[in-house]
């Protein structure tokens, strides 16, 4: 399972007075569009990215699915929209993973907190935007199923760019 943190968004404030339609900014784009490309170096495989509703997020799922061997599909999870119940997006998820390999793209510090209930730890993992990790994940029915195989920021993965 990979965790994305969605790439560099416009500022809130009155040109964005609805939040969940706040797009990504040209360098977010341009940032992001460089670090998948790190993550294609690193062959990074997906089966499917499930996404937050958010026009951030989808924006940054159609860069990652389009960067990315095989094209997966992109599918809207509305429990990955920001403040969603921790338990509800387990249960969401764990329907949707089943045996494949998907990435999540979300928001903090929702997909901190995620990762660090996947992997046992205390506190939130730290994302930037445009970061990603990697949890290989057996089950979804345990309380500490994952391991944290890699954490990378967007500059680690845009210098893996070939």
């Amino acid at each position: 399972m990979y965790l994305v943190r969605h790439a560099i968004a416009a500022a809130r404030g009155p040109e964005w007075p609805d939040d969940d339609v706040r797009p990504l900014t040209a360098r977010g784009i341009s940032s992001f569009t460089k670090a998948v490309e790190g993550l294609a170096a690193l062959d990074v495989v997906v089966d499917e990215v499930l996404t937050s509703p958010l026009v951030r997020a989808r924006q940054t799922a159609d860069l990652l699915a389009s960067g990315l061997a095989g094209h997966p599909p992109v599918r809207v999870l509305q429990a990955l929209a920001p403040g969603s119940a921790l338990a509800r997006v387990m249960e969401q998820v764990a329907g949707a993973a089943r045996g494949r390999r998907v990435a999540l793209v979300g928001h903090e510090p929702d997909l901190g907190e995620l990762a660090a209930f996947l992997i046992g730890a205390r506190h939130a993992i730290p994302f930037k935007k445009g970061g990603v990790c990697r949890i290989d994940v057996e089950t979804m029915a345990s309380r500490a199923p994952g391991t944290l195989v890699w954490l990378a920021t967007p500059g680690i993965l845009r210098r893996l760019a070939t």
